[in-house]
């Protein structure tokens, strides 16, 4: 199945950006490279069933299975020991990655309560964008019945711009809505 998303990209997208930033080369236009969706979950040391039910919401909502992340240090105050599960991550690229933004910005984005826009603050000034979200509730394939907690995660897009007003024009054109 090939990403609705991608398409645009190709067809509609890329010849915005070469118009608006008089590219000489084709290989200069920015692409989306990777989303990377994480859940840091400190509680899950106490709780390990935690642990396993946030892998498998991560695994439903991204379409691919994610990966545990385990403490690097020990931090004594949080009594987190090196090695322990502390969140867990997902990298999509390729078709995944233009399917799951695509349903990120219209079906799970407004979904979210008192939905304004996303800022245009939270670039990084290397063209990458990072947000987070409260609750996974939001995207359509969670079922509320079988919600042991609400989770939060950050979601970062990471693109080849290499200025921030590239990467926010590179988002806007796929469908980002931006607040105005």
């Amino acid at each position: 199945m090939a990403a609705r998303l991608k398409e645009t990209y190709k067809n509609e997208v890329f010849n915005k950006l070469m118009d608006e930033f008089k590219y000489d080369n084709v290989m200069q236009v920015p692409k989306l490279e990777k989303i990377t969706i994480n859940i840091g979950l400190g509680e899950a040391k106490d709780n390990p069933k935690l642990m396993e039910s946030a892998v498998q919401e991560l695994g439903i909502i991204a379409g691919q299975k994610p990966v545990v992340t385990k403490a690097k240090k020990s931090v004594a105050n949080f009594k987190v020991r090196a090695g322990m599960p502390v969140g867990t991550k997902v990298t999509l690229r390729g078709d995944r990655m233009y399917v799951f933004a695509d349903k990120f910005f219209n079906i799970a984005l407004p979904r979210v309560r008192d939905f304004k826009g996303v800022s245009k603050n939270a670039f990084d000034g290397r063209g990458n964008y990072s947000m987070g979200i409260k609750e996974q509730l939001i995207f359509p394939e969670i079922v509320y019945d079988q919600v042991d907690m609400i989770k939060g995660m950050n979601i970062v897009f990471t693109t080849s711009a290499k200025t921030d007003e590239e990467a926010q024009a590179l988002l806007k054109y796929l469908g980002m809505p931006f607040e105005k």
